[in-house]
Parts: structure tokens; sequence; C-alpha cells
């Protein structure tokens, strides 16, 4: 059966919202099941299946648009996107476009405007963070902080994101109020825990963003509920999906 994750957030009723979960598709192991990246040596029909069982089961008017994700900070519009395009962020103005966003631990951020006509989302891994994708959806999206509401969608866990002090380093010194977003681990060696979250959630906050929701669960640790890229290496990937609806 497929799982999607609904977001808990008051957003308006125009806007339509959802993260998939690994349950509910065809993929075999190691991708087992819902897997709908193209690009992690999966059938190539099976994926087509996947994406097809999601717009089906999710009652998308049309096929989500799916970005050829980088790392990088490239936001589009919706209205002049396509699938396989280069980029990490999506925005949309107008009702049709499905955007999406696929993770198998970097963090889906998922947003709209109070009013209810405006939507992003983003694919924001440390290094997107740390380069600026928030930002570039935020300018993209062109609506003032507070008439925002986020929604930081399954990444991986605070207990569970290990980095080297390097990582540390590059966000202390864009801002050194990131440095209460990491943790040292114990025993031997130079490592830090890392807090995707509570990055994402201080890069917002500057931005004037505080309705901030989500942000509570772990990709690595819920082993049965999502695909991991740290804990398993060849993995499926999830997909956060937000869109305007003709209401």
């Amino acid at each position: 059966m497929t799982v999607f994750i609904t977001p808990d957030w008051p957003a308006p009723a125009t806007v339509g919202a959802l993260s998939t979960t690994r349950l509910g598709g065809q993929s075999l192991p190691p991708y087992d099941q819902l897997n709908l990246g193209d690009h992690v040596g999966d059938d190539p029909a099976t994926i087509a299946a996947n994406r097809l069982t999601v717009q089906t089961q999710a009652g998308l008017a049309s096929a989500p648009i799916w970005l050829n994700q980088v790392h990088g900070t490239r936001c589009l519009d919706a209205s002049q996107a396509k699938t396989g395009d280069e980029a990490d962020a999506i925005v949309a103005h107008k009702a049709g476009p499905i955007c999406a966003i696929m993770t198998a631990d970097c963090l889906p951020l998922l947003l709209c405007n109070k009013v209810g006509d405006r939507i992003g989302a983003a694919h924001a891994g440390w290094r997107g963070l740390l380069d600026g994708v928030i930002e570039s959806t935020l300018s993209a999206m062109d609506c003032p902080g507070d008439t925002l509401l986020a929604w930081l969608g399954p990444a991986i866990g605070p207990m569970a994101f290990e980095v080297g002090p390097e990582v540390r380093d590059a966000f202390v010194a864009k801002d050194d109020t990131a440095a209460k977003a990491f943790k040292p681990v114990s025993g031997p060696g130079d490592k830090w825990l890392c807090d995707i979250y509570a990055l994402a959630h201080l890069r917002l906050q500057q931005a004037g963003v505080t309705a901030i929701y989500g942000g509570d669960r772990c990709t690595w640790r819920e082993k049965d509920t999502f695909f991991s890229y740290r804990r398993d290496g060849s993995t499926g990937r999830m997909a956060s999906l937000i869109w305007l609806k003709n209401v």
C-alpha cells in the first residue's frame, strides 16, 4: 500500500503537499519499494510505474517536474521548467505544475505563502544549505518572510548525521550562531553530529520566516519507512511534492 506523509502545517486550501515514503511501489531490493529516483541504478520501467503510482494515488492532474538535482542553489520557475532540468529548487505562482524534490537523507523544504498563491520546494542537503539554496528559493518566491509557511520534510536526524570538522567550520565561518547545530561525537576522531533541521531553522529565521513546521523524522533511523543513502549506500529516493490547486 502506498503511504504518503501529509505536512502538519496550516497551509491554505489552495495548497496541496505530501512526502512519499519507501512503501507501496514495485522496485526490488535495494530500491524497495517506492523508488522515484532515475539516477540510482533501478529499472527505468519500474521507476516510471512508481512515479505513475504517486501521480494516481495522490490525485495529481499532471506528472511532477522531476529535476536533475546537483546539490546547488539554482531555483527554477515551474512555468518554464521541465523534467530533467538541472536545479535544486523550484517555485510556482499559479496552479498546474507539480513541484518535486527527491531526497534520501537531505532535507526537503516545502514553502507556501499564507495567501496561498505561491509555493516553493528546495533540496537542502548540507552543501545546498551552506551555499544558499533556501535564500535562492525565497528570493524566487518574492514574498516577505513573515508571510510564509515552511515545512521541513523527512531528513537524516541530528543523532545520525555525522560530519567532519570542515563542514562545521564552513557553516560557522558564515554564521557563528550555526555552532549550536553541531555536537562533538564522543570517542576517537574529530567528528561532529550535525542537526540539518536546526541549520534550516537558522537560515529561515534570518530571512524572516518564523512559521516553521515539521523536522521531527529521521530517515537513517526509520529504516522501514524511509530510504537513507547514509545508511544503505545503494538505495531509492523519496519525493516531497507541492502544488497549487484550482479551487
